[in-house]
């Protein structure tokens, strides 16, 4: 009789294994769901023409609104659409100062899509594209 409860003790553990390593399984998918959704945010608000030259000219420091509006010969309400797009996608920040508005990179952020769009685009091991039943 003391197998039989010692079984159900191993039993019971390795239910318990299982189940927690499926949560780690369930928990690292959704992780990456998550990383998916970000960057392309973050590719969607720069796949516009003169927001991609907006980050190419805050690669140099940060600027006034007032420079950036006038590089681009535009209304301060389009260019306000611009940086809203580009705020909220975590690709620029932007500060205060009186009636001025400063933007710069938020270097952190691309450095991490950077390297997420890297890892995304190397043969490895664990890659999605060799996940059982992917090409079937």
């Amino acid at each position: 009789m003391e197998g039989h409860i010692f079984s159900k003790n191993i039993l019971t553990k390795i239910y318990m294994c299982v189940i927690l390593q499926i949560e780690l399984f369930e928990c690292v998918v959704k992780r990456m769901e998550q990383i998916y959704i970000d960057t392309a945010k973050m590719l969607r608000a720069m796949s516009d023409p003169k927001r991609l030259r907006i980050v190419d000219m805050l690669s140099c420091g940060e600027l006034c609104a007032c420079k950036i509006q006038e590089e681009f010969h535009i209304t301060q309400p389009t260019l306000s659409h611009d940086m809203k797009v580009l705020s909220e996608a975590g690709i620029v920040n932007q500060k205060r100062e009186g009636k001025n508005i400063y933007y710069s990179l938020n270097n952190e952020a691309l450095t991490a899509m950077h390297q997420t769009l890297g890892q995304m685009f190397e043969d490895k091991p664990d890659c999605i594209c060799r996940q059982k039943n992917c090409c079937d």
